[in-house]
């Protein structure tokens, strides 16, 4: 009796431990539910897709049992049956084949690397470090798998302690659940080796790419800042030498083109050092600079004669910064002092001139002139070699009657009165330019020429002016012959007029002749 009593409280005792032991594996059930562990999940399809193969080949047993028996509405009808439940389990095999054999392989793959930059300028540094910072974070995220795999197994283990309690209470309550679990662990232990595996292979690969590249870095730094330094040096040498040509160099024209040579030989320096630096292959830097002037010369014709056009300007000396200089192109006619002489163009300010008065009614431009232009184009320099002054003349008509010679004595005597500064100036520079060049007649001083015309005799006179002031002399002299002209009673000025005289004069300025009047045109 004692011995039955017993037994009924042990068996209440484990029945009471077994139900604990029910509820603690259903709320574990519950956490890994709510886990959402990926590695649960994806084994969880591989048992899926087992669990569907197995009642299809239960379905089709059944199926083949049912077409060896005798034919019958129920046989047919069941028939149908099961074909359909095989078809939509074969859909549902059909979707979970990708966890057939291995449903851990995407997770346990090594992740590709793709092919290591070569570090071989600045600019690629920032792809190094990008490509460095892409290999970390394919580390972290093998090391955040197995963390969750470890996660993972860390809760298993405890539900399959708690199975294995129970199946020593009970074998034949739990037998499938705690072999099944059992199975489980060990396949997800499995994949933890690989797993721990793939990240040492991984890292190493991925710390020995890490180095390769952290010294590639380091040698473009270095080349950069020993770049940098050569720059500066030449820029230093430059700076140096434009001190000594403002010191040693009194001509602010001649010191303006050496310092515009030493800025060009210096931009020079500073694009071979960075060609050489960058290029390793000088022969490929021969050919690719072969290839790209030839293709540029002809797509670049225009830029590469204005090119040679500044070295032939800088070198040849015909035009200096601070020339007056006249451009005609198509038909337009430019005259203006020399601003600026870069690699590519010649820089004007047109003043008022002669031609500005006759021609175009504007100045103050600032006018563009290409270098090519001097290939291509007339120039006319003014100043050059030293010159500060030029021929101009003032032209005046007289009639046939007048008294020629006395006319011009009066525009020669005016002409000499206000050039007489200039044709000293002028005498002086031609002496000095007779060493280079063959001066065979040096006459400065004013020049008078009369000549034949339909309507009088046109007395042209010639003097030398500053070529900075032609308009302004021009109008000075001018207006003093015509002043002089005017007080003389046996000249008389000719223009285009018709005029009728009767009151016995000759019609210019009330003269009194002797002779009819006549009429003049």
């Amino acid at each position: 009796m004692l011995g039955s009593f017993l037994f009924a409280q042990d068996t209440k005792e484990k029945q009471e431990r077994l139900e604990e032991l029910a509820r603690q594996i259903e709320n574990f059930d519950k956490d890994i539910q709510f886990n959402n562990n990926i590695w649960i999940k994806k084994y969880a399809n591989f048992e899926n897709y087992n669990k569907v193969g197995a009642q299809i080949n239960d379905l089709e047993k059944e199926l083949k049992k049912y077409r060896n028996l005798p034919n019958s509405r129920d046989n047919g009808f069941r028939i149908q049956q099961i074909e359909t439940q095989i078809e939509t389990l074969q859909q549902q095999l059909a979707l979970l084949s990708a966890f057939k054999d291995n449903p851990f392989k995407d997770l346990l793959k090594k992740p590709e690397i793709p092919e290591i930059p070569d570090i071989t300028n600045p600019i690629a540094i920032i792809g190094g470090f990008g490509f460095v910072k892409n290999l970390e974070n394919q580390e972290k995220n093998l090391t955040r798998r197995l963390h969750s795999l470890q996660g993972a197994l860390e809760i298993l283990k405890k539900k399959f302690d708690l199975l294995q309690e129970a199946y020593h209470l009970d074998s034949k309550a739990n037998k499938n659940q705690y072999y099944q679990l059992q199975t489980k662990i060990l396949e997800l232990q499995s994949a933890e080796d690989i797993l721990e595996t793939t990240i040492d292979v991984y890292t190493k690969e991925s710390d020995e790419i890490s180095y390769k590249i952290s010294l590639q870095i380091k040698g473009q730094i270095f080349k950069v800042i020993y770049i940098i330094v050569a720059i500066l040096v030449s820029i230093g040498i430059a700076i140096t030498f434009k001190v000594f040509t403002r010191k040693y160099i009194q001509d602010n024209e001649r010191a303006y083109v050496a310092s515009k040579i030493i800025n060009f030989f210096n931009i020079t320096v500073i694009i071979l050092i960075l060609l050489f630096a960058y290029l390793e292959n000088v022969t490929y830097l021969v050919a690719v600079l072969g290839f790209a002037s030839a293709g540029l010369a002809i797509a670049m014709k225009d830029l590469f004669m204005s090119i040679l056009g500044w070295f032939v300007i800088t070198i040849g000396g015909s035009v200096h910064v601070g020339d007056r200089i006249r451009v005609t192109k198509d038909g337009s006619t430019y005259v203006g002092d020399v601003l600026d002489i870069s690699i590519l163009r010649i820089t004007l300010y047109e003043d008022v001139t002669l031609t500005t008065f006759l021609d175009t009614r504007r100045a103050g431009r600032i006018i563009f002139v290409p270098n090519n232009y001097i290939f291509t184009t007339m120039f006319s320099n003014y100043t050059h070699g030293g010159m500060k002054t030029v021929w101009d003349g003032v032209d005046f008509t007289i009639t046939f009657d007048s008294n020629i010679a006395r006319a011009c004595e009066i525009a020669n005597e005016v002409a000499t009165k206000y050039s007489k500064g200039y044709a000293e100036i002028t005498r002086k520079q031609l002496n000095k330019m007779r060493n280079r060049y063959s001066l065979r007649n040096a006459n400065v001083e004013p020049k008078t020429f009369s000549l034949l015309e339909n309507n009088g005799v046109k007395i042209s006179v010639w003097y030398q002016t500053n070529a900075y002031a032609t308009l302004g002399l021009r109008s000075t002299i001018s207006m003093e012959i015509v002043e002089r002209l005017l007080k003389e009673p046996d000249i008389s000025i000719a223009y285009t007029t018709t005029k009728l005289v009767k009151d016995g004069t000759d019609g210019f300025g009330n003269k009194k002749v002797d002779k009819y009047p006549i009429e003049v045109d």
